[in-house]
């Protein structure tokens, strides 16, 4: 596909990366000749230095025949102006980022009146990840499908867990329990696990089982966390505003943010009264221990700079704190493995696996079952994706002991009409069924591709 991305920030580069390995001809715009630079040396893309809501500058990068029109630069207004000039100017399918709260429910009315196909918001959709791990404080990071009917759980495996030496297929034999392990990440060796993997402490397992039926596998184990209570965030900024207002929404949450910047708390407490507001360094220790922080259930560090961030959370960890979180973007998954992080959440990357799980399901339109959600796991060497069965499917009502699937691939569920089905041998892939796979395979686009 023809891609044009604007913007080359934290989210547009981790997009030109993707999509430009993938395949698609990526032309980049940016205002920073040093960084279109860049981009041009180390991908393969072309790069065009300007403005992206130029007209003249959108042509000159083909966008009257561009497939897909990415504006991810750091303004909103100049994100929604350059999707309208390349829309009219004949861009089929267009996508903003808008973070500003002040948008957020004008966000309907700019997708249907300006013709956006997606409006993405990092921090608003990073903010959901992270209250879905404070309300599963197990999982270490959960991925969801299908309107949240399904969970994909991360979850690590201490050693004195009971699975500790225990065979996959054992499981349902002891506890009772169907779940079904996805991935096994052992070190920096990622499996997809058959029914005669034996688990090891220090393991790092995707499990995806109905939540009520994870709960009480946990409990069985012995190691279930109750939900969390007490809540501090470091960092009063828009991720922090929409997870703080998320958590005060549900209700049954005490909520503390630490802010440094005057002017922000204040505002903060116009917007969230029912949360507590602190004016001061969520960095320094004093101030932390005065606000409690050995009494908190949980601990989210989303400031600005990711080493803040990690060296909070492993100071909150050291005081007992059993559920923490850090916002990170620049860090590598396999530093955050080495130093043991709980869970890290990163927005760019949110965002990201949100554009491209449109851009597979565009590269594949009007043919074979296409892509609908999408999800990086294990820092980008797995991927989950949901998929839609459509009539061309070459695959319906064969049982799936009869299909050859590919090495490192397997189907984790089948939701039809709302229910979820944990597949045997004997169950079929039907028409209009969701089916969420997790392979180690690279772009894949069609369900058909997971076959041999």
């Amino acid at each position: 596909m023809n891609i044009v991305i604007v913007g080359d920030g934290k989210v547009g580069a981790t997009l030109v990366e993707h999509l430009s390995t993938e395949g698609h001809d990526v032309v980049v715009i940016d205002r920073d000749q040093k960084i279109v630079e860049q981009m041009v040396n180390s991908f393969d893309v072309m790069g065009i230095c300007g403005n992206g809501a130029n007209c003249e500058v959108q042509l000159e990068a083909g966008v009257q025949s561009a497939d897909l029109f990415i504006a991810a630069t750091s303004s909103d207004e100049l994100n929604i102006l350059s999707c309208l000039m390349a829309k009219k100017a004949g861009a089929a399918h267009t996508i903003a980022r808008v973070r500003n709260p002040d948008y957020l429910n004008q966000l309907p009315f700019f997708k249907d009146a300006l013709g956006l196909s997606m409006i993405v918001n990092p921090e608003l959709d990073a903010a959901n990840e992270i209250a879905k791990v404070l309300r599963f404080p197990n999982a270490t990071n959960i991925e969801t499908f299908y309107r949240g009917l399904v969970d994909l759980v991360e979850l690590k495996i201490d050693s004195g867990n009971p699975l500790c030496n225990m065979q996959l297929t054992d499981i349902f034999n002891k506890f009772d329990i169907k779940i079904l392990v996805c991935a096994v990440q052992r070190k920096n060796e990622v499996i997809i696990p058959r029914g005669d993997f034996i688990l090891q402490a220090g393991d790092k397992i995707h499990v995806t089982a109905p939540r009520g039926v994870l709960v009480s596998f946990l409990k069985q184990l012995k190691i279930y966390k109750h939900r969390t209570r007490d809540i501090m965030i470091i960092g009063g900024g828009k991720m922090g505003y929409y997870l703080a207002r998320q958590l005060c929404e549900t209700g049954g949450y005490n909520v503390k943010i630490i802010e440094n910047n005057l002017e922000r708390c204040e505002k903060l407490c116009e917007l969230l009264p029912q949360a507590d507001i602190i004016h001061g360094d969520g960095t320094d220790r004093s101030i932390l221990m005065e606000q409690g922080l050995e009494g908190q259930d949980a601990f989210v560090a989303l400031t600005t700079i990711d080493e803040e961030n990690i060296i909070s959370t492993m100071y909150a960890s050291s005081l007992g704190v059993s559920k923490t979180v850090a916002k990170v973007n620049r860090v590598s998954y396999e530093v955050l493995e080495s130093i043991g992080m709980d869970s890290a959440i990163s927005s760019k990357a949110i965002a990201a696996n949100r554009i491209l799980a449109y851009a597979r399901a565009l590269e594949n339109s009007g043919e074979e079952s296409s892509v609908q959600t999408l999800y990086k796991l294990v820092g980008g060497q797995v991927e989950a994706l949901e998929f839609k069965i459509e009539s061309d499917f070459s695959q319906i009502d064969v049982p799936l002991r009869d299909l050859r699937l590919k090495h490192d691939t397997l189907i984790a569920c089948i939701i039809r009409n709302h229910k979820v089905i944990y597949p045997g041998g004997n169950d079929c892939i039907e028409l209009n069924d969701r089916v969420v796979i997790v392979t180690k395979s690279n772009h894949i686009s069609s369900i058909n591709e997971i076959f041999e």
